[in-house]
């Protein structure tokens, strides 16, 4: 194209979002923040929720910076975290708090289905039974709130409802749909089994679209009026693996690293069995359809929840430079954690949480933030290594190497912790893959690129990862 082409990738993460403009001219991307904030849920009475006005009120500040540095702007994509939604009546208003993911309302439903059903709902929608699951928190709402079901006309995701606000439109997105545990593994449609089995009603749901529909032009949002807003791959993993500069032949793992280390590849079949199950393999989707079998695997929020616990931490990135350095020097530890550990979910102490872990297993807690910090890196990196082997039993495939996207590509100490448990090479790309994920499916849907084999030929040029070799 002789002119750039200026998109807008809106990236929310459960820590900070983000506006980023991405930029394509020449057959090449180049991106610049224009916003940040940050982003946190609140607790009340023993419960989380988000803050869904101020994001609001975020994201239509970053739009609006995001015009006035690119008069041109054509276009803005919204992505962020799985699962949390918000209720809506037939006005578009909100009808019940939206919950944070990490509310711990969904534990009795979650023994209740392992104990009743987990089997059947994981061959129904290919996703294993996980306390945050969408499913659970609407299971919850409808039998403490049983209103809402009259109240309630539709359920949006976190971006679907960001795209009606901008749009008027009310579309459930695919990628999205399938992190629910309510969509049909082998279809693109819901599930009515699993729908009656929660007790949801069908009618808060349309059948998805795929990422790369246009919803249409932005309207009632002074400064913004007439912007085309595409529905990109709205799970925020589905965008970041977009962005994965991965070989033609299909070999690469994938792990998008942020608050969980998300490891999976594509495929064009789901992992579905009695030991995918039990492996907890999520069968999620791509933003055209296919499959993204995933390991969820604790991740960052590890060793940031770790840091609330000591007085003094890193606030300037020559800290963390400092701090990982002093960690790599440090002997490995004598044990590592089981990283799968559900108390370490969202516990009122981590520091607390690991040494309790520890000693339960006779092991001596570390003596300095230091120590943590190796013991973590170290832990989640074996963490890795343990989804890849899962995969490679599953499903007889051969990996090559892993593309690591997000934080913890910019952490040196977990990408060699990664490569040396693995044994296979690590190439840590230094990109915010989500908002470019976000943003190469823009560029497809204005005929910018020709198709995201295309994008990712074209970012490879571009590249230049840190590869970490296995020691």
């Amino acid at each position: 194209m002789s002119q750039p082409l200026h998109c807008a990738a809106v990236d929310l993460g459960a820590g900070s979002g983000r506006v980023i403009v991405g930029t394509w001219e020449n057959n090449r991307l180049t991106t610049t923040e224009v916003h940040r904030f940050p982003n946190q849920f609140n607790s009340v009475a023993g419960h989380d929720y988000w803050d869904i006005p101020r994001l609001w009120r975020e994201i239509q500040d970053g739009l609006l910076a995001a015009r006035r540095t690119f008069p041109t702007l054509a276009s803005v994509g919204i992505d962020s975290w799985a699962v949390d939604h918000v209720l809506i009546n037939n006005l578009g208003r909100p009808v019940f708090p939206t919950h944070a993911y990490r509310d711990a309302r969904t534990q009795l439903l979650l023994t209740e289905l392992d104990q009743n059903g987990a089997e059947k709902i994981y061959d129904l929608t290919g996703i294993p039974n996980v306390f945050y699951n969408t499913s659970l928190q609407l299971q919850e709402t409808v039998r403490s709130c049983p209103a809402i079901t009259t109240l309630a006309t539709r359920c949006l995701l976190i971006p679907d409802y960001i795209n009606f606000l901008l749009t008027g439109r009310q579309e459930n997105e695919l990628s999205n749909a399938s992190s629910t545990q309510l969509l049909d593994v082998r279809s693109n449609h819901w599930s009515p089994a699993a729908l009656a089995h929660f007790g949801i009603p069908s009618s808060w749901f349309s059948t998805p679209i795929t990422g790369g529909t246009t919803l249409g032009p932005v309207r009632n949002c002074g400064g913004l009026d007439g912007l085309a807003v595409i529905a990109v791959p709205s799970h925020d993993t589905a965008a970041a693996f977009d962005a994965m500069p991965a070989s033609p032949g299909g070999d690469d793992l994938f792990i998008s690293s942020g608050t969980w280390s998300l490891v999976g590849f594509e495929s064009d079949q789901p992992v579905i069995s009695s030991d995918a199950r039990l492996s907890r393999i999520a069968n999620e989707r791509t933003g055209d359809g296919r499959y993204r079998p995933l390991c969820n695997v604790i991740g960052l929020w590890l060793l940031n929840q770790t840091l609330l616990d000591f007085p003094v931490r890193p606030k300037r990135s020559s800290d963390w430079t400092k701090l990982l350095r002093a960690a790599a020097a440090l002997p490995a530890p004598p044990l590592l954690l089981d990283v799968a550990d559900p108390a370490f979910a969202n516990p009122s102490s981590m520091r607390e949480a690991i040494n309790q872990q520890l000693r339960a297993r006779s092991s001596e807690p570390p003596a300095t933030l230091v120590a943590y910090v190796r013991l973590i890196c170290d832990s989640l990196g074996l963490g890795h290594a343990q989804a890849l082997r899962k995969f490679q039993s599953l499903t007889g495939r051969t990996f090559k190497r892993i593309l690591i996207v997000g934080g913890g590509a910019k952490n040196p100490l977990l990408c060699q912790a990664t490569a040396n448990a693995s044994g296979l090479p690590v190439y840590a790309c230094d990109i915010e893959g989500s908002a470019i994920g976000n943003i190469a499916a823009q560029l497809i849907a204005l005929g910018g690129v020709a198709n995201k084999a295309a994008f990712r030929a074209a970012l490879t040029s571009q590249l230049k990862p840190r590869i970490y070799q296995a020691k």
